[in-house]
């Protein structure tokens, strides 16, 4: 068996080493360990491997808390502190940002921490019908594998959903189409649960009983999906409540629907905005753009500081939502949302949302590259916040902020959206070399 000393970890959480020229990335295993490891993929200049013997810890290396820990894939870091996972995702934004996009913060941030545990309101859990495994299984994919794990528990979703897998398993089984339910959405909100069961076939009357009777027996809301995101509607109990998240700090209550795109953990949104709002210091007066804007999660805290918001967002359904809830939190005169293709963004289509002072960006992985070549002398706000769930597509747009477009990056750093898993959140900022806005702040 093979025998390695780790030098570092990678952005999905592998240990690196170099064994005869070769680098090898070894699941499990942690800087300053000594491992044996099986090769699973061998190729010229490199291998992927994983852990199968810790010859000498880390004294960062903690025991995983969950018992699946190793098939399921949801969960790549549990081996490792959490306070040290937050400290190897900065290293992985702060590595990107220069070998991708040659640019070095001014400032590095201190890093976003929150519950290590419980801590995802959001999840999508795949079902499959395999008699060979004894019957349905729940869960996210298998490690490497579309293969689904078989959860039993789970410590990163909320304690009350964790404890309930064993008969949602049950529930699905007894089903008249256990085959054709391939995946149930959990969405929380204050106060409420909500579980989005996608049938590729109707429910059965003795079905609906069922999933009636586990709502009541759970508390939780269960909803139906025949079709698309918005085919879903609210099963059991007819006349259901709908979902929302608080923002305290801003007085505000945003609705959602249980198929719209939330963040996945409610504490780190709440101080991710936070984050966000000091970095990009909205005033009185000033208009801002919040581009990928979803159902206005930044829009509306910047609007309560005094700002005029422009919001644009792909989806009709979410423009709508955000509108609403700007209305509900009588917001609605400081802001405006349009639907948009922000993937196609031309010098013509940002000019069209008029003269901005300020810009605010929370793209999807694949980045804001259209929008930040967009950019001219006549639209090039005096700052920008740049929120991502992607290190590589934020370096990439910022290598073209920085080196074309005439700005500085004054600071960086992550967001433990996602403790556990090697997923890095962050939020840069940057200022136009030629304006005269203040300093980015120091947080």
């Amino acid at each position: 068996m093979p025998v390695a000393v780790i030098q570092s970890l990678d952005h999905e959480g592998r240990g690196i080493a170099r064994v005869d020229g070769k680098a090898v990335f070894i699941e499990g295993a942690l800087p300053g360990e000594t491992v044996e490891y099986e090769v699973h993929r061998s190729r010229p200049t490199y291998e992927q491997a994983h852990t199968v013997r810790v010859l000498r810890a880390s004294a960062q290396r903690v025991a995983p808390r969950c018992p699946h820990y190793g098939v399921c894939g949801g969960c790549s870091m549990q081996h490792l502190d959490a306070t040290a996972q937050a400290a190897v995702k900065q290293r992985v934004l702060e590595d990107a940002l220069w070998h991708v996009g040659r640019v070095r913060p001014g400032i590095v941030h201190a890093a976003i921490h929150g519950p290590a545990w419980a801590y995802r309101d959001r999840a999508r859990l795949t079902v499959r019908l395999v008699p060979s495994k004894g019957g349905v299984l729940v869960g996210f994919h298998q490690r490497r594998s579309s293969y689904v794990a078989d959860m039993q528990t789970c410590p990163v979703l909320p304690v009350h959903v964790s404890a309930m897998l064993p008969a949602l398993h049950e529930l699905i089984a007894g089903l008249s189409i256990p085959d054709r339910v391939p995946q149930v959405e959990i969405a929380l909100g204050d106060g409420l649960t909500v579980l989005v069961f996608r049938h590729l076939l109707p429910f059965s009357a003795t079905d609906e009983k069922r999933l009636a009777a586990f709502a009541d027996a759970h508390g939780v809301q269960v909803w139906q999906q025949p079709g698309g995101p918005d085919s879903a509607r609210s099963l059991w109990p007819k006349d259901a409540s709908g979902l929302a998240y608080t923002l305290p700090e801003f007085g505000l209550r945003m609705d959602f629907h249980p198929t719209d795109f939330t963040q996945v953990n409610v504490h780190i949104n709440r101080l991710l905005i936070r984050r966000a709002l000091q970095l990009l210091d909205p005033r009185p007066g000033e208009r801002v753009a919040d581009l990928f804007c979803g159902l206005g999660n930044f829009s509306l805290p910047i609007a309560r500081r005094g700002a005029e918001v422009v919001g644009v967002e792909g989806s009709e359904a979410m423009v709508r939502r955000a509108a609403d809830n700007a209305k509900r939190n009588g917001l609605a005169r400081r802001t405006r949302f349009y639907a948009a293709n922000l993937f196609e963004t031309t010098e013509d289509s940002l000019a069209a949302l008029g003269p901005l002072d300020k810009l605010l960006i929370d793209p999807p992985r694949e980045g804001a590259i259209a929008v930040v070549k967009a950019l001219s002398p006549q639209q090039r706000p005096a700052r920008i916040v740049y929120v991502s769930c992607n290190p590589a597509t934020l370096a990439r747009d910022a290598a073209v902020l920085v080196h074309e477009k005439g700005y500085v990056l004054s600071g960086a750093g992550i967001a433990n959206m996602f403790p556990q898993t090697s997923h890095v959140e962050s939020v840069a900022v940057f200022d136009h070399v030629g304006a005269q806005a203040a300093n980015a702040p120091g947080v």
